[in-house]
């Protein structure tokens, strides 16, 4: 019981914090929420508790466990076994599978299985979530091809959505991740709880953007999902996808290599002007909400560290800083914690995605500019809530 009466306070705040940002209060509507929110209960209990779902989830664990040793097979072709004597980990444990899970998404977009997949989910969603077809298509799209891959998608009728349905889109793209990332968060984290962020993130996205930027179904441009790549051979598509996977691969090294040496130098300067590090201070400053979500007293200091972190770093730095500190933390506040990780909610995210559209549409892209700080605020809420679900049932 108090760990019902701790999530119904967690829902109240952070419904509270949706609605006073709400772009029109009078169209929120409290039915749909309130079934949004009985369906990503079952959701989190199906996942997290139930022994049938927590099979399904080592299913799924356990097909990308498999990927990993395939796309391993390349990284030791070509980097000698480095791998294999435990050289290099982030490189080539987690980062090069990326080029190999990104080249599986192409050849299944290729062979129109995702197109058909979006579709028929997106259709199924749109009926439960109370929002346009288009919102619901992007919310599984942007799943399966990426923050920034996603818009080519929509790069036939970008230009004719209105700002207030690309706000959406753009939420959606910063409050999940993508399934070529996935198996390089399963090699940090437990794999269960990578696998249950992925659903409860998209029903939070749903939840959070009913409310703060509420969108009845109405008139919509044409989805023309099935023109994506359509000119293409299969291997000029396969190409374009390892390249594509090796990008992102580059991308989030390079960033690691850059935040991971600032937070270092920031942490010294703090430590030798005010004797507490920056992260220490960023803890505090979130320590409010780690309690919140229900991590446990003696972890959320250290959590809401980390927490801070992913928010102005990404959540790759932010699990490396998990991978150290996990035995510390009890089962129950490392699972919360890892649910709130698995997302691309933070500051970084709101150059690539703003970069993403303005590619296909200049003017779109400046709309998203405009949005950014609201855009980094609902989906860290999106995190929060879908925290605050897993700890309802852990």
């Amino acid at each position: 019981m108090p760990s019902v009466l701790h999530f119904i306070l967690a829902l109240v705040v952070i419904f509270f914090m949706a609605f006073i940002f709400s772009n029109d209060r009078k169209k929120i509507r409290p039915r749909v929420i309130l079934q949004l929110v009985v369906i990503e209960a079952l959701l989190a209990w199906f996942f997290l508790h139930a022994s049938s779902g927590l099979a399904v989830v080592t299913a799924v664990s356990g097909f990308f466990e498999n990927l990993l040793t395939y796309a391993a097979q390349g990284s030791d072709f070509v980097f000698g076994g480095m791998s294999k004597a435990g050289l290099a980990f982030i490189f080539l444990g987690v980062l090069c599978p990326i080029i190999f899970i990104s080249a599986l998404i192409g050849i299944m977009q290729h062979l129109r299985i995702l197109p058909l997949l979006i579709r028929i989910v997106g259709t199924l969603l749109s009926k439960v979530n109370g929002m346009g077809k288009l919102e619901s298509f992007n919310a599984v799209s942007t799943l399966i091809l990426g923050q920034s891959e996603n818009f080519i998608a929509y790069k036939g009728v970008l230009a004719d959505i209105s700002p207030r349905r690309l706000y959406s889109m753009a939420a959606a793209a910063m409050s999940t991740v993508s399934l070529s990332i996935v198996g390089a968060y399963m090699t940090m984290i437990e794999p269960k709880y990578v696998v249950a962020a992925l659903i409860l993130n998209m029903f939070s996205t749903f939840i959070i953007l009913s409310i703060i930027n509420p969108t009845p179904p109405g008139d919509e441009p044409e989805i023309k999902l099935d023109k994506l790549h359509e000119d293409q051979s299969f291997f000029e598509m396969l190409g374009e996808y390892i390249l594509a996977g090796f990008k992102v691969a580059v991308i989030i090294m390079a960033m690691l290599i850059g935040f991971i040496a600032i937070i270092a130098a920031v942490n010294a300067l703090f430590t030798a002007i005010f004797g507490i590090s920056f992260q220490q201070i960023l803890g505090y400053v979130f320590y409010p909400f780690a309690w919140l979500i229900g991590i446990p007293g003696p972890d959320a200091l250290k959590s809401a560290s980390i927490m801070a972190t992913k928010l102005v770093t990404n959540e790759f730095v932010a699990m490396i800083d998990l991978k150290k500190i996990a035995v510390e933390l009890s089962p129950r506040g490392l699972g919360i914690l890892s649910v709130f990780l698995v997302s691309f909610a933070n500051f970084a995210s709101i150059g690539i995605v703003a970069g993403a559209i303005k590619g296909l549409n200049e003017n779109q892209g400046n709309v998203v500019s405009r949005y950014a700080l609201k855009l980094v605020y609902g989906s860290t809420l999106v995190s929060l809530l879908s925290a605050a679900f897993a700890g309802l049932v852990l």
